[in-house]
């Protein structure tokens, strides 16, 4: 599922900017860093033994604004990395990821951000009999988000430059597969990067864009699904659905707003009601709650041309069953095909807590 997942990303990146002009200012980056897991959750405590560290390497491709979306976020870059950590716990084993990034540039382009998602591979998930203390990694596949701010000195000597600066590196299998308790790990990073053309090899296209889009409101139907699993174990991986529908108005080149519903259909919680109402009756559930839910959001959507990062934040209006509280958070990445036509991989959480993955297919009218 994850690997469907990443391998989607990349073809929405690579497909995104095969139209631009042939530029070819590229730049390589390579970083260590050192760090420490943090107390999220309590759950993990017993896994944070010692300091994490590792490397991440970067293939990066410089715009120069012959599209408008490159004027509009000031030249960033995109790209390619690779993330290796090692939390020096045996327990939790190695981490390995692929992603695809941006590179979002401030302070004339000495500072610059970067948004990193992929998947990673763990060396050593949860086994009930061969390694039960990895309540964090439930699965060797793990979906991954990585974000680093970095300080940057470029053309030092020659074509090489120095950064250095903070990360935070995310690793969740999306409950895809019980347990799934997560780790974050924020770090100290420094490094070096390689021009593999000279500094003046290109110039910046700055044209004259309106800074208004006129749109009525549109409306939006979308069908997600995905797999998913109680975090008691044993219960199995069940699919759920789920139906949306949503206005939207976009208010500029960059952002839209949103306000909607949702429908859910969750089979996983249909297998953890009956099981608590059997196994444990002391926490009041009879067994026949409803496992379905319907919530109304409010959301954000940036544009970063065909690309979209989503942001929404829900609450449940039919709530039979209390789990995970009655707020839930969804984010993640949609693409355009057309103008009406998208796809979408969202992450639907209640706080700190993942309860899936969603793959979707929706139309905007």
């Amino acid at each position: 599922m994850f690997r469907l997942a990443f391998l989607f990303f990349i073809f929405n990146i690579s497909f995104v900017f095969s139209q631009e002009n042939n530029r070819t200012n590229f730049f390589v980056d390579a970083n260590y860093f050192y760090g420490t897991i943090l107390r999220h959750n309590k759950d993990i405590s017993h896994l944070i033994k010692e300091h994490p560290d590792g490397f991440i390497l970067g293939f990066n491709h410089k715009t120069f604004g012959t599209e408008r979306w490159h004027q509009e976020y000031n030249y960033p870059d995109w790209g390619f990395s690779m993330v290796h950590q090692n939390p020096h716990n045996p327990v939790l084993g190695e981490n390995y990821g692929l992603y695809g990034h941006f590179n979002f540039y401030f302070l004339k382009r000495n500072l610059f951000l970067r948004i990193g998602q992929g998947i990673a591979y763990n060396t050593n998930p949860f086994d009930l009999d061969k390694n039960f203390k990895n309540n964090a990694y439930g699965s060797h596949f793990l979906s991954s988000t990585y974000v680093m701010l970095n300080y940057n000195k470029p053309y030092i000597f020659k074509n090489f430059a120095l950064q250095t600066g903070i990360s935070l590196v995310h690793y969740s299998n999306g409950n895809f597969k019980a347990p799934n308790s997560s780790t974050n790990t924020f770090a100290v990073n420094v490094g070096v990067n390689y021009a593999l053309e000279d500094e003046n090899a290109s110039e910046y296209i700055r044209d004259s864009v309106p800074n208004k889009i006129s749109e009525p409101i549109k409306f939006n139907f979308v069908l997600r699904g995905g797999l998913n699993e109680s975090d008691y174990l044993n219960l199995g991986q069940h699919p759920f659905f789920v139906v949306s529908a949503f206005a939207d108005k976009r208010l500029s080149y960059k952002s839209s707003l949103q306000l909607g519903a949702d429908f859910f259909y969750l089979p996983f919680l249909k297998k953890e009601i009956e099981y608590l109402s059997i196994a444990f009756p002391s926490f009041g559930v009879k067994g026949d709650e409803d496992f379905k839910r319907v919530g109304i959001f409010a959301g954000h959507e940036l544009r970063i041309n065909a690309l979209a990062v989503v942001s929404q934040l829900g609450y449940y209006v039919y709530y039979p069953y209390d789990f995970e509280g009655k707020t839930y958070i969804r984010a993640g990445l949609k693409y355009y095909f057309t103008e009406k036509l998208f796809s979408a991989i969202t992450l639907k959480s209640h706080g700190a807590k993942v309860e899936g993955v969603e793959f979707g297919l929706g139309i905007r009218i």
